[in-house]
């Protein structure tokens, strides 16, 4: 008995000689009485006393505390955000006529190609405008050769005829005045030559005009041509037009949404698919504006969908907002998707991980053991049982790790724990952070 109760009342180092004393007191007067009852009073007194002991030690080494090592290695500081998949193209279907639908050769969620025709509209009243315009300019084309080909020589001719004309009377009237000088003729004669000649200028004057009208630069040639333009480029918007009766995809994609069926009235401004270009696979995300000095464009990053975690691709940063969205202090970033795997779809919530900084050593500690000190950063260690606090600079931060470039060497062991006095006594109790 006595020998098990010594070794219950030496337990460590924990005890004073007084307490030691105290319990030898108890243990002769337990030999003293041998009664059950006294001996029972003997236990309990040394119960009693072991743990008025055990509560002064710990009173005399301080509280527990947590720490942790501030380690020394690789570090990647790295920006992880959730955004989304982003069509650049999202195009929106529609007719730039309106006419009656006749088919719509595709269905929702089906995938198409540039130029590939969508919808088809009635084409019966445009095919009749557009044989109508083709014969307009038949009929101008055949006047600018009628103006180039007969009017111009015949012209030409005319003027050839009405100069021997003119000739011919100049010298007819000129042979006369000498015989009415000589008395030969009448002055009515010759103001009848007289006449004949001004006649024939006349005629001249026109038929030069008229021919000149008929050149290439003239006035009825021009006109010809015009008339030849304005016919052609009415074929040309009844060939438009009737080429608009087949809506076809400006670009290779994938039907989202399908709102028109044969038979309906369609006109210019209302939406008949949407089709989700997949030319580009984009993604956009909104960073808190703490990380801006980390994000620079054409960062590789590191993405994965909600619905398929396990399966990672890669991403580049290409757009950084000039502005800051000031209700949530965040700015918008665009990442290239060079290889988008097959299950992205758009609007799908993806996980980004931008690589922003790698370093081959640094210290760094637990994100938690950084405080506030003074309006300084500050880490508390332990040395010796004894907290101090330390003023340190900071490097990169992670979620969960905190980049040391003073103040703390490697090994310490920094406190974790809050509300720690500077200067307390403690009893460490380390974890693996």
């Amino acid at each position: 008995m006595e020998m098990k109760i010594s070794d219950t009342v030496r337990h460590g180092d924990t005890f004073s000689a007084g307490l030691v004393d105290k319990a030898r007191a108890f243990l002769a007067d337990g030999r003293a009485m041998r009664s059950r009852k006294n001996l029972l009073r003997v236990v309990l007194a040394l119960a009693a006393l072991a743990a008025a002991g055990l509560l002064a030690s710990k009173k005399l080494q301080g509280p527990a505390v947590e720490v942790a090592r501030a380690q020394a290695g690789p570090f990647q500081h790295s920006i992880v955000v959730s955004g989304r998949v982003r069509a650049p193209n999202r195009i929106e279907i529609g007719s730039v006529i309106t006419g009656r639908v006749e088919k719509v050769l595709v269905e929702e969620g089906a995938r198409v190609q540039a130029g590939q025709p969508l919808i088809l509209l009635a084409t019966s009243e445009l095919k009749a405008a557009l044989d109508q315009g083709r014969a307009v300019e038949a009929s101008a084309q055949a006047r600018v050769a009628s103006v180039r080909e007969l009017s111009l020589p015949q012209s030409n001719d005319a003027v050839v005829q009405a100069e021997a004309q003119e000739r011919f009377a100049e010298d007819e009237y000129r042979r006369n005045s000498d015989l009415r000088y000589k008395g030969f003729i009448s002055e009515a004669r010759l103001q009848d030559l007289e006449r004949a000649r001004a006649v024939a200028k006349s005629q001249l004057q026109s038929a030069r005009t008229t021919a000149k009208a008929q050149e290439r630069d003239g006035v009825a040639a021009r006109e010809a041509v015009l008339r030849e333009q304005e016919a052609r480029a009415a074929r040309e918007l009844a060939e438009a037009k009737l080429a608009q009766t087949v809506i076809r995809a400006s670009l290779p994609g994938t039907v989202l949404v399908r709102e028109v069926e044969p038979g309906d009235i369609v006109s210019p401004g209302k939406r008949l698919l949407t089709i989700n270009s997949t030319s580009e696979t984009r993604l956009t995300s909104q960073i808190d504006e703490k990380n801006l000095p980390y994000l620079k464009i054409g960062q590789e990053a590191l993405a994965s969908s909600e619905a398929f975690p396990d399966r990672t691709f890669k991403a580049a940063l290409y757009y950084i907002s000039p502005g800051v969205d000031t209700t949530r202090g965040s700015v918008e970033a665009r990442f290239r998707v060079p290889e988008p795997p097959d299950y992205l779809r758009a609007d799908m919530t993806v996980s980004i991980d931008i690589g922003a900084e790698r370093k081959v050593r640094a210290i760094t500690v637990p994100a938690e053991a950084v405080r506030e000190s003074g309006g300084s950063p500050a880490v508390q260690v332990t040395r010796d049982g004894v907290v101090r606090t330390m003023k340190v600079e900071i490097g990169i931060r992670t979620v969960s790790r905190c980049e040391i470039l003073s103040g703390v060497a490697e090994g310490e062991a920094v406190v974790l724990t809050r509300g720690i006095d500077d200067g307390a006594r403690v009893r460490v109790r380390e974890v693996s952070r």
